[in-house]
C-alpha cells in the first residue's frame, strides 16, 4: 500500500502542539513519531518512520520507549495506534512492542481496507 501523506495544515498542527518524537543522528533526522490524542484523552501513535537504511536498528523502539515515557509522564495509562489490515509487517511490529489487537474498522471508500486498532497498557 502507498503511504499517504498528512496534510500540511495537520503536521503543522501537531508540530504547534509538540506531538512529534524526532530521531537525531549528527543532529540529522532519521526517524520520527507523531501523535495526537484519540478522543483528546488517549495518546494515539499515527505514524512512525525510520530512515530505509536504519530499520531494524533499534531506532524505532527507542522513539518507542521515549514517548511511552512522555505518555506516562502526562497522566497516560495506555497508548493506542492502528494500521491497515493488509499490513503484517507493521502489526508484528506493534504487537513485539507489547500493543494487543483490539478490534478493525471498514472506513468505506474513504479507505478500502479495514484499519485495525492495537492498545497498550502502560499500567502493568
Amino acid at each position: 500500500m502507498a503511504y499517504r501523506a498528512r496534510s500540511t495544515p495537520w503536521i503543522e498542527r501537531c508540530i504547534f502542539h509538540s506531538e512529534y518524537v524526532l530521531a537525531l543522528n549528527s543532529n540529522e533526522p532519521i526517524g520520527f513519531l507523531r501523535y495526537s490524542w484519540f478522543w483528546g484523552k488517549i495518546p494515539y501513535m499515527e505514524m512512525i518512520f525510520v530512515t530505509p537504511e536504519l530499520r531494524r536498528s533499534g531506532i524505532g523502539r527507542q522513539m518507542l520507549q521515549h514517548w511511552e515515557t512522555l505518555m506516562l509522564a502526562n497522566g497516560a495509562d495506555v497508548l493506542m495506534t492502528s494500521s491497515v489490515i493488509d499490513e503484517p509487517e507493521p502489526q508484528a511490529w506493534h504487537k513485539s512492542n507489547g500493543f494487543q489487537l483490539q478490534g478493525a474498522i471498514s472506513l468505506g471508500s474513504f479507505q478500502p481496507e479495514s484499519e485495525v486498532f492495537f492498545i497498550k497498557s502502560l499500567s502493568q
